[in-house]
Parts: structure tokens; C-alpha cells; sequence
């Protein structure tokens, strides 16, 4: 991407001044249990105050994949600023998720809330319990629209496919629409 980090200005209490340094993340947010709007909402308020927001986009409602039986999700996807190392975000929207009701449970069950880290920067993780870019990313309409949607110029750092280009790729993108912006 070129400008992997934004420099964000923060003045102190004393008057001084200090530049920082943000990573600019991607977040994939989804619920299929309870209020699934309140429970978007929650989430976003919970990131609100520890993340500087980027953009955010429409809410989607999309069938559910791999598991079927099972109610559908609201989805979004949200652009954030952070000064968190992956590892230390990922422990961080974890305890947000359980702030949130979610209980540990098998892959692809039902969930209050499920926040995922989509891309960090353009940077590659693979880690026993972290991947960036999130694995499925390239495969999942209910990202891919999304992301689309705030990102579409945006290139996976792996494949260096813009998402506007890896959404025309997907081959089965039914199953997700747009409820509001």
C-alpha cells in the first residue's frame, strides 16, 4: 500500500506534543444470537474506545457458511487506526467478544459477536493462534462485500489483488444483503 502507517498527533495534558504512530486495521464484525443490531452497536462503542475509527461500512445480513442450521448474521466490516501490535489487538477484541456474551465454542457456531482482524497494514502473520490476513478473507462474500464496499482499491498483501478485484472473482456471493449504510 505504500502508506502503511498514519501519523496521528496527540497533545498532552502538559501542552506538549507527540506524534504516533497507527497501523490502519481492517475488522470484520458478526452476530447471529440475541439483538444482533445491539450487539453490532455494542461492539462498535467497545472498539470506539480503545481504537480510532476509520470507516465503517452498511450492515449486511448474510446466510450463514459451513453451518447452516442456524440463524442468519448481520455483518460489517470497520476500518480502525491502532498503536497495537497484532497479538496484543487480537487479546483485545477477545476480551471485547467476551464482554459481549460470547462463550468459546466449536468454529462456526452461533455467536452474540464475533470481531475478527481482516488485514493489519499490509502486513503477513501466521501464528498458532494469529493469521493476517485473516485466512478466509478471499473466500467469505460476507467480507468481501463489505470490505468492497470501504476498501474496494485495497490490495491483500498476499496476493496483491485489489478487493474490487477479488470480490469479481468470488464465485458464490448469494446469501448477503445490504440491510442500512
Amino acid at each position: 500500500t505504500g502508506e502503511a502507517y498514519t501519523r496521528y498527533r496527540y497533545t498532552k495534558y502538559d501542552g506538549s506534543r507527540m506524534n504516533l504512530e497507527l497501523a490502519m486495521v481492517y475488522l470484520g464484525l458478526g452476530s447471529n444470537l440475541g439483538d444482533r443490531e445491539d450487539n453490532l452497536r455494542e461492539a462498535m462503542k467497545l472498539l470506539e474506545q480503545r481504537l480510532c475509527r476509520g470507516k465503517a461500512s452498511s450492515v449486511y445480513e448474510t446466510e450463514p457458511v459451513g453451518s447452516t442450521n442456524q440463524p442468519h448474521y448481520l455483518n460489517q466490516v470497520c476500518q480502525f487506526y491502532t498503536a497495537l501490535p497484532p497479538v496484543a489487538l487480537l487479546a483485545l477484541l477477545k476480551g471485547f467478544e467476551l464482554k459481549l456474551g460470547r462463550t468459546p465454542t466449536r468454529r462456526g457456531a452461533s455467536r452474540p459477536i464475533d470481531i475478527d482482524i481482516l488485514l493489519y497494514d499490509d502486513q503477513i502473520v501466521k501464528t498458532p493462534k494469529l493469521v493476517i490476513p485473516h485466512q478466509r478473507l478471499i473466500e467469505r462474500a460476507f467480507v468481501l462485500v463489505p470490505l468492497a464496499e470501504i476498501a474496494p482499491d485495497l490490495a491483500h498483501p498476499v496476493n496483491h489483488k485489489t478487493v474490487r478485484d477479488l470480490l469479481v472473482e468470488l464465485k458464490d456471493k448469494h446469501g448477503v444483503v445490504k440491510l442500512r449504510g
